[in-house]
């Protein structure tokens, strides 16, 4: 699943050999014990009985919002009993009867008892059953609801008026509201599904339509091809008056699917498709295994996930996916690609291969966080993408380095707690960890060892242990002893180097290794085994593993050392000030990711205390205008967080913004508003990026430059309109945002008119703040929309927002989809530094939250605390640095 906060190119753009070293014993790090003699896999359900097949039959009533439902399921009962227990949620049974086969008597079930609070049904039969194979039908009804969970409908509008299309969202726990299961991913079954639907309507499901029958009412009977074994959170449903254009490649028929009149707009990702199939077949060793793969396109959205990896039939909001050539800029595009791939990746780590239970998420995420980005890389070097592994292993870090983390591999017990799974660490972390690992071995071992991986359990379940010991067996290294420090426990490690010795034309370095905290600076580290990668400015690189807390490393030739050339480990490094200077004076030198890596590392530690914070305004001072695209894009970045800790502190905000504004205004001279025939598109991101962020800071020639470019739509190119749109929301008054409004309610073009709606709820003055919250709400923007903007109020008013939230809950509570409440209502006050938001936050959860469901919780209460931390302890010393710089 590709969800929104995690995936750190998407955000930037809209925002080799093996190592023949010995590695040491190292402490076994914390969680180990429990993790690593994982031998029974969770379940929430008894464990008498295994499903092998599901038969359905879905009959939808859109307009009702209902559906009545039939599923015969075929078992193996493993011991002797009357009582079976499934999932099902917001499920009303008619009937339920249990068979030792076709033609076989039935029995009917007794007593059938509903447990609400757990989402299991029982049902319990007059005589005991033996152990053997069984035929349990079950005939029911439910709900489609509005939120993307279970069975749901998204309303648009069309060219002949209001449209209703029904989609399924079955992850991580939600199949259970359409079909009665056993839900969780080790339960791996068959199905095949039929559905009565309007005839005029198109079905979709994960395997080829196998049968369509006329029912002579206006109705037809879709019958679809029976899937291989696969886990239910894959299974997918949707029907709507939808197009379809298809490609062969491979033998594998490739389709994108859209509303209609938009299927024009997807046929860059049709082509993608066709790309990454023709990689992934390649790169994996073991063909698609299905006779086709959809993408299928729907309005709305969601705050949580973008797209979706159901079997054969991807789920993506058009927003993602679609190109409209009077908005769509390149960042979308790159975006677009991005998606495609990392859920086709999932059609392999995830469907063909899957988690044995929610603790091993990250193998699902982290891999096809991995593949994405490598993907796009390969198949699209001219968008210059490989630096973008910084900003994902960043995200990773960032909340990595607070109190309140957790290992990649984490215990999950709850449908909530796995909800809250989905996060920076399951995916970037996951990522830049696979990262290490493939640069530690080699890329063809690795990918030797996935191959090995993917043949040996095909159709199955697995967890961490099964990818290390194929990669491990492939390498001839000892992969799974590091792959332990780096998932089975949590945080960043701290490389601290000590100052070079030059002696006989080689560098000798000292390594000592600690653990970066944010927030815990007195605390005792844990311990890794590190792997670490040197070289000299310029020189060769050369190659260790910190293990037992040091290291020592030799690198051929004298000077300037930068430690993790290359970027691909997950530490932070920290230099003596002799040794970051001598850097800095050849920072030029570098590479552009080493750049970005010194530039990373600079700021965190400065922000944390253990460099001068000013370290990372000298480098981004001393910057070329002709440095990489993306490495001045780290510095428009830093800039405009830092504009935000500087918020209510208007005198000192204002001499930072001075600062700043200076220093980029040069580099839009230098790279222009209107876009160069032939130029890199890292510069078209880079001037969207660029403009915003000068808006933010209140340069008022931007300002003015953007709001007489959308006044003269003539002036305003599609690869702007976005970012212009953007200033001129931020700085509205009210006649403008009257205006915004306006022409969001003529909007007739779907991503516009969702666009509108967002910008509507960016504006800097809270009057106009809380009028986007009271419109949020309303029967205006479509229901999927509101929530979005509420989060986009809560972005530059976390009180604001928070509050109207907490005072609309139980009409937010109908917009927001239950398992996803723990995170949506926190995330409101994350970006505050208010010391107020944390009381708040607390009595939030005291009042609604089980213990086991706060982690989204915790997780914003240690930003607040650090946002503060940060204005009390850092921003002095910017101020300081500020002060030396001439006026």
């Amino acid at each position: 699943m590709q969800r929104k906060l995690i995936s750190a190119a998407v955000l930037a753009l809209v925002g080799l050999s093996a190592i023949p070293t010995h590695v040491g014993a190292a402490a076994k790090p914390a969680g180990a014990k429990a993790m690593a003699g994982r031998g029974q896999t969770t379940t929430q359900l008894p464990r008498n009985a295994v499903p092998s097949h599901y038969a359905v039959s879905l009959t939808p009533n859109a307009a009702a919002a209902t559906f009545d439902a039939s599923v015969t399921i075929a078992l193996e009962l493993k011991e002797r009993g009357d009582t079976l227990t499934l999932n099902a949620a917001d499920l009303a049974f008619s009937s339920a009867a249990i068979s030792a086969g076709p033609g076989q008597p039935l029995l009917q079930a007794a007593a059938i008892s509903v447990d609400e609070k757990n989402e299991t049904a029982s049902f319990r039969f007059a005589q005991a059953l033996a152990p053997g194979k069984y035929q349990l039908k079950l005939v029911y009804s439910g709900k489609i609801g509005s939120q993307t969970s279970g069975m749901f409908s998204l309303d648009y509008d069309s060219a002949q008026g209001k449209q209703r299309a029904l989609y399924t969202q079955f992850e991580n726990s939600d199949a259970r509201r359409v079909i009665p299961s056993w839900d969780e991913p080790n339960y791996k079954a068959t199905f095949a599904l039929e559905a009565v639907v309007p005839r005029q309507l198109m079905a979709l499901s994960n395997m080829p339509i196998a049968t369509s029958t006329e029912l002579g009412d206006g109705r037809k009977r879709v019958q679809f091809a029976t899937t291989p074994k696969m886990s239910t959170y894959l299974l997918f449903f949707g029907l709507g008056d939808f197009e379809r254009a298809t490609a062969v490649e491979d033998g594998v028929e490739l389709g994108v699917v859209t509303k209609r009149g938009a299927l024009a707009q997807a046929q860059f990702a049709l082509d993608s498709s066709r790309a990454v199939l023709r990689e992934y077949n390649d790169y994996f060793g073991v063909k698609y295994p299905l006779p086709k793969l959809d993408n299928i396109a729907a309005p709305g959205r969601s705050p949580f996930f973008g797209a979706m990896e159901n079997w054969g039939a991807v789920f993506t909001f058009e927003h993602v996916m679609l190109l409209d050539p009077s908005i769509s800029t390149q960042g979308d595009k790159q975006a677009s690609f991005l998606v495609a791939a990392h859920e086709m990746a999932h059609q392999w780590f995830g469907d063909l291969v899957t988690m044995r239970w929610w603790d091993d998420l990250w193998l699902n995420e982290g891999f096809a966080s991995w593949m994405e980005n490598r993907t796009m890389s390969r198949l699209h070097p001219e968008w210059n993408t490989a630096l973008g592994a910084i900003d994902s292993r960043e995200s990773a870090m960032e909340r990595d380095a607070l109190v309140t983390t957790h290992p990649v591999v984490q215990h999950i017990d709850t449908v909530e707690q796995a909800s809250q799974a989905f996060d920076s660490i399951t995916y970037s972390k996951g990522e830049a960890v696979i990262r290490m690992l493939e640069n530690y071995v080699g890329e063809n071992a690795w990918r030797d060892g996935v191959r090995a991986y993917m043949k040996a359990h095909s159709y199955g379940n697995t967890v961490s242990d099964d990818l290390w010991q194929q990669v491990e067996k492939a390498a001839h290294l000892p992969v799974s002893a590091i792959a332990h420090d780096f998932t089975l426990q949590p945080g960043v490690p701290l490389i601290r180097v000590a100052d070079p010795v030059c002696r006989n034309g080689n560098t000798q370095l000292s390594l000592t290794q600690g653990e970066f905290s944010k927030d815990l600076p007195n605390k005792k580290p844990l311990s890794w085994r590190v792997p670490v990668v040197a070289q000299t400015l310029g020189g060769k690189p050369a190659r260790t593993v910190v293990s037992g807390g040091k290291a020592s490393l030799s690198v051929p030739g004298c000077g300037p050392v930068l430690v993790n050339a290359g970027q691909a480990g997950y530490y932070r490094t920290v230099y003596t000030p002799k040794a970051f200077a001598a850097l800095a004076g050849g920072f030029a030198q570098l590479a552009p990711i080493d750049q970005l890596g010194l530039m990373a590392d600079s700021w965190s530690l400065g922000m944390a205390g253990l460099q001068p914070a000013s370290n990372f305004l000298d480098l981004a001072k001393a910057t070329s205008l002709a440095a990489d695209p993306q490495v001045w894009g780290k510095i428009v970045g830093v800039f405009h967080g830092l504009n935000r800790s500087y918020e209510a502190m208007p005198e000192r905000r204002q001499r930072f913004a001075k600062f700043a504004i200076d220093r980029l205004t040069p580099l839009l001279a230098h790279i222009g508003w209107e876009a160069k025939a032939g130029e890199a598109t890292s510069v078209i991101n880079l001037r969207e990026e660029l403009i915003e962020t000068l808006g933010d800071l209140g340069d008022p020639v931007v300002i003015a430059e953007a709001r007489r470019r959308y006044a003269d739509q003539s002036a305003l190119p599609t690869a702007l309109r976005r970012t212009v749109l953007s200033v001129v929301a931020r700085h509205a008054d009210a006649a403008t945002w009257d205006a915004l409004h306006a022409a969001a309610l003529a909007e007739k073009t779907p991503l516009v008119k969702t666009e509108l709606y967002n910008k509507l709820a960016a504006a800097e003055d809270p009057a106009l703040a809380q009028r986007a919250l009271q419109l949020a709400i309303s029967a205006e923007p479509d229901a999927t929309t509101g929530p979005g903007m509420i989060s986009r109020v809560a972005s530059l008013h976390p009180n604001l927002a928070f509050d109207f939230a907490q005072a609309n809950q139980a009409e937010l509570n109908k917009r927001v989809e239950v398992n996803s409440r723990s995170r949506y209502f926190p995330g409101l006050g994350k970006s505050s530094a208010d010391p107020e938001m944390i009381v708040k936050l607390n009595a939030y959860a005291d009042a609604n939250l089980s213990a086991s469901a706060r982690g989204d919780t915790k997780s914003a209460i240690a930003s607040i605390q650090y946002r503060i931390k940060v204005r009390n302890e850092r921003l002095p010393e910017i101020d300081a640095w500020l002060a030396t710089q001439p006026h």
